[in-house]
């Protein structure tokens, strides 16, 4: 059944619309603040569709993504009260808070570098940035560094692969969605057993 291939066809359609790099502002925005999905899930085919365009895309979501940031930083700053019983009762947020802030104990600034740069939630680290007060020129050079590095690395790779590699993910792509959900039933079926 080829399924993936084709939603694969419309995610490349959606990436090369006129509009796209807002939409990829924005999703990188609400990401850093609040939104569950990674900006690279739109920045990859996005540089994929338009390599010449590589360098622009990572530059967005970098500067889009320190801006909101800026706006989980004020989150945890203004009204982290707000929002703590509804941490609480996210079991993965709450510990990833919990997390942070012993990050933040043992590694300062460097938290935020190292939750930009990896597949951390950085919404968390600027949440528990703004609540532990947190030097604003240090949080976001360390924000800049972290996400830019591995924005700009995301779009160098797909920028590198170019048509080459679109051809060959669309080729491979049923494959390569099916083999990903019988590794997640595989994966829930061990958890499920523990």
């Amino acid at each position: 059944m080829k399924l993936f291939s084709a939603l694969y066809a419309r995610v490349m359609q959606w990436s090369r619309h006129r509009h796209a790099p807002w939409y990829l502002g924005g999703m990188s925005f609400a990401e850093s603040s609040f939104f569950p999905i990674p900006p690279d899930v739109m920045l990859a085919p996005m540089c994929l569709a338009n390599p010449h365009k590589a360098w622009n895309f990572a530059f967005i979501t970098t500067v889009t993504s320190v801006l909101g940031g800026l706006l989980g930083y004020a989150i945890g700053a203004f009204a982290f009260e707000a929002i703590a019983p509804w941490l609480q009762e996210q079991p993965r947020y709450w510990n990833g808070y919990q997390s942070a802030l012993e990050w933040f104990a043992t590694w300062g600034v460097l938290a935020v570098f190292v939750a930009g740069f990896s597949p951390i939630p950085y919404k968390v680290f600027t949440v528990a940035a703004g609540v532990l007060s947190m030097s604003m020129l240090p949080f976001v050079l360390a924000s800049l560094v972290g996400r830019g590095a591995r924005f700009f690395l995301v779009a160098g790779l797909m920028r590198w692969g170019g048509a080459r590699m679109e051809a060959q993910l669309h080729k491979y792509v049923d494959r390569l969605g099916w083999a990903t959900v019988g590794l997640i039933a595989v994966g829930a079926v061990i958890y499920a057993l523990r």
